[in-house]
């Protein structure tokens, strides 16, 4: 047998020392620009009030340590939110806890300050199960990896419990949902702190199919209550319900229930009475669960069955349609444009538009036309209207409480009636015509006719044969007479083209028909004008004016070129051959010919001008 050693001693907590801690769980949780630590100890240590002590990661050195106000739990301010902290805890030594070592390091992430960005959010009815769409909705976060995962809280806008959280590693999230009005709250998390939510709300969704189709319909019977009836055929699948009303801009109310005999159920004692004048939308939900009616999750929860819209009491509208204008107005019609009236002006349902229009004279009276157009109606093409006529319109609604205020008045006039005459057209169509074709040469005859082209001297050979300045000087004495008798043919006589000259002087020279009113003033006038005359000249074409009286209209000669001028002046100029066969003419006078010529050129003058020309006209030509 083995020997034993019993040993007996005695004492109390009070003397004996002991060692409490460390911590059994920690739990920093970071608030704005702080951190509250909160502890769980063993059962043996009991509850105590802690310490901590903390320090900037990469810090060597404790800031001041901070004793807790309570048992379990600390408060430490005036952190830096973008700074990750190392803390650790101990218990305060008591004389039950005589010794308190420090607890390891807990790393505490930086606080998360920013919210989540939204980026998309898609709603898409599901074809397979009526009622219910398909949420999808995407975000991101600013900052990276400072996040352990996101938070998102979801509730009915109806104030309906429960408000559902779920969590998700990923930033987005899909959802089934009934077409009742939803929010969301989505924020990051990490192990210290939660991010600012992001807000988005998913708003009732109102599908054409069940909006008004008859399967829902409502009975009001006063302020605080009013029925709703739907088809007997739900009964038979579903028994519990939630109704939802609500008027515009607001959360709205609901009321979930059991209904397994009638399709009707009576919602009453409303603690908010329904408003007069004032539109609400009543909503009734199908929940497949026959355990209870209440909803124990928000998603894929339940469906829509029907949605209608009722008035407690209705009125007439107090606003009316505005923005009108006129466009494609022609001789006899015009379309008319409107916008609807604002919802909050209706004050009940709407059951149409009239439209007033008069013809609009000044001081005077006509006779007032109407149309009655349907209620969704925002144009109307209006016809048989008179051409140029001014019309007057006024647009209002009407509902079932009577009609609501007119428009201002606008005023529009149609077209003016253009008499268009098929004939006139065809006649200026053939004119049009005609001068395209014909105007070219009917203006180029008249301007032949009115402004003769005068020959241009240029065109003759017998330019090229002037040799001396005699001839020079007889070729613009000749030049000079053919202008003269080109210049103005209703101011003169037709020239003829003949020319008899006198034996004695020259062999050919044009005949000139003389005129019996010519004065031998006015040839002696043109006379002075020629600067090559002098005063011994005067009298020597005096003499040949005479000779030329009597003898001009003996010769039968006539010239039948075109430049005739030029062909009397190579008729001419052999007479001025010089002898020994010179060219040179005689310096010790002028030719005889020449002298009358000068004075034939007076001559012709006279027999054509009814008046003496200005200084200014042929004077050049006749120097």
């Amino acid at each position: 047998m083995a020997n034993c050693t019993k040993a007996v001693f005695s004492g109390s907590k009070k003397t004996l020392k002991r060692s409490c801690g460390p911590p059994n769980e920690v739990l920093p949780t970071r608030t704005p620009g702080g951190l509250q630590v909160n502890v769980t100890w063993l059962r043996e240590d009991g509850s105590n009030k802690i310490s901590v002590r903390y320090r900037a990661l990469g810090s060597h050195s404790w800031n001041e340590t901070v004793e807790s106000q309570l048992p379990n739990t600390a408060m430490v301010e005036k952190l830096t939110p973008s700074l990750v902290y190392v803390v650790q805890i101990q218990c305060v030594t008591t004389a039950e806890c005589t010794q308190c070592p420090w607890s390891k390091n807990y790393y505490v992430p930086s606080e998360l300050t920013t919210r989540p960005i939204l980026v998309s959010a898609k709603y898409t009815d599901i074809t397979q199960k009526t009622g219910c769409r398909l949420i999808s909705i995407t975000w991101k976060f600013p900052v990276k990896d400072v996040y352990d995962g996101y938070r998102v809280t979801v509730w009915k806008e109806s104030g309906e419990p429960p408000q559902e959280q779920l969590t998700t590693s990923e930033p987005a999230i899909r959802l089934t949902l009934s077409y009742s009005a939803y929010r969301l709250n989505i924020s990051a998390y990490n192990n210290a702190s939660v991010s600012p939510a992001a807000t988005h709300v998913i708003p009732q969704h109102t599908d054409a199919n069940i909006l008004g189709d008859g399967r829902l319909n409502v009975t009001v019977h006063n302020s605080t209550a009013f029925t709703i009836h739907w088809r007997p055929d739900r009964i038979r699948k579903y028994v519990c319900y939630v109704v939802e009303w609500m008027k515009q801009g607001h959360s709205g109310w609901y009321l979930s229930f059991f209904e397994d005999a009638i399709a009707r159920k009576t919602v009453s004692s409303i603690q908010e009475h329904l408003e007069p004048y004032t539109r609400y939308r009543v909503t009734l939900h199908l929940r497949p669960n026959k355990n209870t009616c209440n909803m124990k999750h928000i998603n894929n929860s339940e469906s829509t069955y029907g949605t209608t819209e009722f008035y407690h009491t209705e009125g007439s509208p107090v606003g009316a349609p505005a923005n009108v204008t006129f466009h494609n107005v022609t001789l006899n019609s015009a379309v008319l444009q409107w916008s609807q009236i604002p919802e909050e002006d209706l004050r009940g349902f709407l059951l149409g538009y009239i439209i007033y229009y008069t013809e609009h004279h000044y001081q005077e009276t006509s006779t007032a036309h109407n149309i009655t157009v349907d209620p969704g109606s925002t144009s109307f093409h209006m016809e048989a209207l008179k051409s140029g006529t001014a019309y007057q319109v006024q647009i209002s609604g009407f509902t079932l409480a009577g009609e609501g205020i007119r428009s201002i008045s606008s005023v529009f006039k149609t077209d003016p009636k253009v008499n268009f005459s098929i004939r006139g057209a065809i006649a200026a169509f053939v004119v049009v015509a005609c001068l395209l074709v014909f105007g070219s040469p009917v203006i180029k005859r008249v301007k032949a006719i009115l402004w003769p082209r005068v020959p241009n001297p240029g065109h003759s050979n017998a330019v090229q044969k002037i040799e001396s300045p005699g001839q020079l000087k007889l070729l613009e004495a000749l030049v000079t007479l053919k202008a003269v008798e080109e210049w103005d043919t209703k101011s003169f006589q037709i020239l003829e083209r003949e020319a008899v000259i006198p034996s004695q002087t020259l062999s050919m020279l044009p005949h000139v028909r003389t005129c019996e009113d010519d004065s031998l003033e006015m040839a002696h006038a043109w006379s002075e004008r020629d600067g090559d005359s002098t005063a011994d000249n005067d009298d020597t074409t005096n003499t040949l004016l005479d000779t030329q009286r009597t003898h001009f209209q003996s010769s039968p000669f006539t010239f039948a070129g075109g430049y005739t001028t030029m062909e009397m002046f190579q008729q001419l100029t052999p007479q001025w051959t010089m002898e020994g066969g010179s060219n040179t003419p005689s310096i010790e006078g002028e030719p005889e010919d020449f002298t009358v010529l000068k004075s034939m050129r007076l001559d012709y003058v006279r027999q054509f001008s009814t008046s003496p020309p200005s200084d200014s006209e042929f004077t050049p030509a006749l120097v």
